[in-house]
């Protein structure tokens, strides 16, 4: 029997898991994933929160909410089964003002119809018992919410594909993919030609999902418009004012969550993120800037037609972007005790956040397969969540077809 081939572009946690899950479904198979750095896991999978969302927002029924649950408790159980840090810290989602109440309760009814466990409304006094220094109205509790490491499961799902058979192409970076009889060709950035074709390949691209997708022959749109998001690690002093997460409930005028606090698996306590446009779709320094990546969403009809609904958003978050201390006050109106902590950047997160031509932003993951080519052509937050899930999905649904 003919042994099928595989080609996965992308080494970030989504492209380890749709190999590993080729695998894992066809012990036989030929995987191959290129990777354009010189490791895996050098962008999304290691710039993030960590946090295992539990699926309180998701529309009902739509991807998001679909690969979500599946995807939480298959990285449940790939970190107990690997030994990999797993700590359900849990969430509470606060609301200071009486018109958030409504939008809390639409948040209870999603995350009830999502099937996420155990998550229950609560009152002011219950909220102190869980976090003893916050403040607020009511809450929503999430007790399941946990925190891991991507970028270390990343590295643990390479080593196991690699065991499996998988060869891993580093420093490899793709340009396009082309589809010829019967076979998919892999083009590198230099113009070469790899010397074996494919029965099938899988792009997870990431922040350049578009650039590959537009080449290989796929629609433009939507198109990746990078954000990014600043983290500060507070004082370690006062680290222990914060037990697990507190989120804010999302405002429906700006387009994006709002600070929060996130504990991490290495015990530190975070602030963050904002989200402002990015000067480069790999800028995680923020000291580097991209012309090629400014001038791609500068040209972009989309963006404009973004950016002039949200001008009121774009000015709260540059209040935050240009002071740090304007940023610790965001977060303190949760915890006031932690209006004055010191705090220390991080290393910022870039957001690929998918846009459509008319300026709205992709709320649901986009997965495309035209011929004998698929494309994640949207995997924002909770993409590293869902990703053995997107995964199962993605592989299932290439059965029976070769």
């Amino acid at each position: 029997m003919k042994k099928i081939r595989y080609a996965v572009i992308g080494g970030g946690i989504n492209g380890l898991a749709v190999a590993r899950q080729l695998l894992l479904d066809n012990p036989d198979a030929a995987v191959t994933l290129f990777e354009k750095e010189a490791a895996v896991a050098q962008h999304q999978s290691r710039h993030n929160s960590g946090v295992v969302h539990a699926g309180l927002y998701y529309e009902p029924g739509g991807l998001k909410a679909t690969l979500c649950r599946r995807g939480v408790a298959l990285m449940e159980a790939y970190c107990l089964q690997n030994e990999l840090p797993y700590d359900k810290c849990g969430k509470v989602v606060v609301a200071l003002e009486k018109e958030e109440l409504p939008r809390l309760d639409a948040i209870h009814k999603k995350a009830v119809a999502n099937g996420v466990q155990d998550v229950r409304l609560i009152s002011a006094p219950e909220l102190r018992e869980i976090e003893p220094n916050c403040v607020g109205l009511r809450a929503l509790h999430s007790p399941h919410t946990a925190i891991v490491s991507y970028g270390e499961i990343a590295q643990h799902i390479a080593k196991d594909i690699i065991e499996k058979g998988a060869s891993i192409c580093l420093n490899a970076p793709v340009r396009r993919l082309q589809e010829l009889h019967s076979e998919v060709f892999v083009e590198l950035e230099n113009g070469e030609i790899h010397p074996h074709g494919f029965d099938h390949a899988v792009a997870c691209a990431g922040l350049q999902s578009d650039r590959l997708a537009y080449n290989s022959g796929d629609l433009e749109t939507p198109k990746i418009v990078p954000f990014f998001g600043q983290y500060y690690v507070i004082d370690e002093a006062y680290k222990s004012h914060v037990k697990g997460l507190i989120y804010p409930v999302p405002d429906p005028r700006f387009p994006f969550l709002g600070v929060h606090f996130t504990k991490r698996i290495d015990g530190q306590m975070t602030i963050g993120p904002n989200a402002f446009i990015s000067l480069g779709r790999e800028n995680y320094s923020g000291e580097r800037f991209s012309l090629r990546d400014i001038a791609d969403y500068l040209s972009y009809p989309g963006f404009w037609k973004f950016a002039s609904r949200n001008v009121p958003a774009a000015l709260r978050e540059l209040k935050t972007v240009a002071s740090s201390s304007t940023f610790v006050l965001e977060a303190a109106k949760y915890v006031p005790s932690l209006a004055n902590v010191g705090v220390t950047p991080a290393a910022r997160g870039i957001r690929a956040q998918a846009m459509e031509h008319n300026g709205s932003l992709v709320d649901d993951f986009v997965i495309r397969r035209k011929g004998r080519i698929t494309h994640i052509r949207n995997a924002p937050s909770p993409g590293a969540t869902s990703s053995f899930a997107i995964a199962e999905y993605i592989v299932r649904n290439l059965e029976g077809q070769f």
